[in-house]
């Protein structure tokens, strides 16, 4: 095999989903960085102009889109609007999400319903309409942001475990309809990561910092660079048969039942 390339993917266009910051903006800042266009969406728009003027800054092609992920209508919009003005979507990364940290017992049904719209039903949508041009070019990779959750449960995320383990089996399921088009979709399985978000509770002697330390075999919490490397393995021609996997970037936490609580 010819090595030289492999993961090169200039030419391509790429739209990546919740991407005007965190884990989203990591892999997306992968992908451009070997070579593709990034096409990042998002719903608020002074966010959008901060990422974008952050990708432009590091030297990538980047183009902002503003559009409801769960809103089926827009979505076939937004995304027939990306083919014309920007080009044919190569790559798609749905990684656009959220989370709801409420006991099953206290959350309301509300709740639950938007956690599984935005985490399932939207990847579905969105999918469904890039993989409409996908089949007509025979070529495309997708690409779902599942989770630990997909196979873990942990109190207060019932939500969110039931939609990552949904997207799972979305995941294959949809490799299973559209690998005879040369569509590969595959997911992404982060582990702990230091974001924003997650900054208040990763100082030492936190309780869940120590926790999470101490049962990641690597010892530490992942940086959203991590995620770089898979993502664009997974949007290259290194992965081409490669079909309804989930790579799980998490430091080893699910090879492992973990340290006793007196283990070093």
């Amino acid at each position: 095999m010819n090595m030289n390339g492999l993961f090169d993917l200039s030419g391509q266009v790429a739209l990546i989903t919740g991407a005007t910051h965190g884990l989203g903006m990591a892999m997306a800042t992968a992908i451009g960085k070997a070579g593709a266009t990034l096409v990042i969406n998002g719903h608020t728009p002074s966010k959008m102009e901060e990422a974008l003027a952050s990708y432009r800054a590091a030297g990538l092609t980047a183009y902002g889109y503003l559009f409801d992920v769960t809103n089926a209508q827009h979505v076939k919009e937004s995304i027939a609007q990306i083919e014309q003005e920007v080009g044919p979507i190569n790559i798609l990364v749905n990684n656009a999400g959220i989370i709801k940290r409420i006991p099953a017992l206290e959350m309301d049904e509300a709740d639950f319903r938007q956690v599984l719209d935005v985490d399932l039903t939207a990847p579905f949508i969105v999918s469904k309409h890039v993989a409409r041009y996908m089949v007509e070019r025979r070529q495309g990779k997708i690409i779902n942001i599942c989770s630990m959750m997909s196979e873990l449960g942990r109190d207060t995320v019932s939500a969110y475990a039931a939609a990552k383990g949904g997207l799972k089996m979305l995941t294959r399921n949809l490799a299973t309809e559209w690998a005879r088009y040369n569509i590969q979709v595959n997911g992404i399985g982060p582990g702990y990561f230091a974001t924003e978000q997650t900054a208040p509770i990763r100082v030492d002697g936190h309780p869940f910092n120590d926790f999470i330390v101490r049962r990641t075999p690597a010892g530490r919490w992942g940086d959203p660079e991590d995620l770089g490397g898979t993502a664009v393995f997974l949007s290259s021609r290194a992965s081409d048969f490669i079909n309804g996997q989930i790579i799980y970037v998490d430091g080893g936490i699910l090879a492992t039942i973990g340290k006793p609580a007196n283990e070093q």
